[in-house]
């Protein structure tokens, strides 16, 4: 993605002031700064039309908790996107109101790619960030209580999981989904290449990192990386990568790219 192209974020759920502080923060404020991110959180509640703005109701056939209704989600998908998905006119009985809140921001323009945040999603991993990183529009529809409406999930393009664990909300995990993808977006970090040289990208964990001071109550920097050899601390670099992968996550040895001297570091130092 060049710096020339703005990437498209948006989000859909019943608590978007809580993208405040991580969207106004650090390389995401940043990223919206360079004009290289349009973000913006639009409130499910403005989709619907009682006076109580419900966004959930008890779930067929009982159990446990609430279930997030399906028709805001389609109104709000249709006036976020301009897409047509066929929903019949909103017939307002005396006791409801027409949608409130600001109009979307980019009802006219490109399709996005809709991500959902869902147990049932695939783990999300550096290579999903890589692949949203070169999407151009971006929409999150966050779950909260017990779950969404299953008929929800056909405005899916992407369901996505953060891992095997339950959060109270999906805008928590979109907020991980979010920082790992405008990462990798060109001209966000400072760094020229900062993004190709972390944990994951060559499924690797990263290297051990040091700054100043040289030595600190007497643990001292590897005398390699003050060597100004390049070629050595390269080395250096890589061998403990693949020997802090090997003890930590051996897992990803199976799919990282190896060479040859990778291999031969890692049969003489762990068989």
């Amino acid at each position: 993605m060049g710096c020339d192209r703005v990437m498209i974020i948006e989000t859909l759920s019943t608590f978007p002031h809580m993208y405040d502080s991580v969207m106004g923060s650090s390389m995401m404020r940043i990223a919206q700064e360079k004009g290289l991110l349009d973000f913006c959180a639009y409130d499910l509640r403005d989709w619907t039309h009682d006076r109580h703005r419900t966004t959930d109701d008890d779930p067929y056939g009982g159990g446990a908790g609430l279930v997030m209704k399906c028709e805001p989600i389609y109104e709000a998908y249709q006036a976020i996107t301009g897409i047509d998905v066929g929903l019949p006119p909103v017939q307002l009985t005396g006791n409801e109101q027409p949608t409130t809140g600001p109009a979307p921001r980019h009802a006219n323009g490109l399709r996005p790619k809709t991500v959902f945040l869902t147990p049932c999603g695939c783990v999300f991993d550096d290579a999903c960030a890589a692949e949203l990183a070169r999407e151009e529009r971006l929409l999150f529809v966050c779950g909260h209580y017990e779950g969404i409406d299953e008929r929800a999930y056909e405005l899916a393009d992407y369901c996505i999981s953060i891992g095997d664990y339950v959060l109270t909300s999906g805008e928590l995990a979109s907020m991980v989904v979010i920082d790992a993808v405008v990462r990798k977006i060109d001209g966000v970090l400072g760094a020229e290449g900062g993004a190709l040289d972390e944990s994951f990208v060559e499924g690797l964990l990263e290297h051990p990192q040091y700054t100043r001071p040289a030595q600190f109550m007497g643990r001292e920097v590897p005398d390699v990386l003050l060597s100004g050899d390049h070629a050595a601390i390269a080395r250096w670099k890589r061998e403990q990568a693949l020997q802090r992968t090997a003890e930590l996550r051996p897992d990803m040895l199976e799919r990282a790219s190896l060479t040859a001297d990778d291999l031969k570091f890692l049969k003489t130092s762990f068989g």
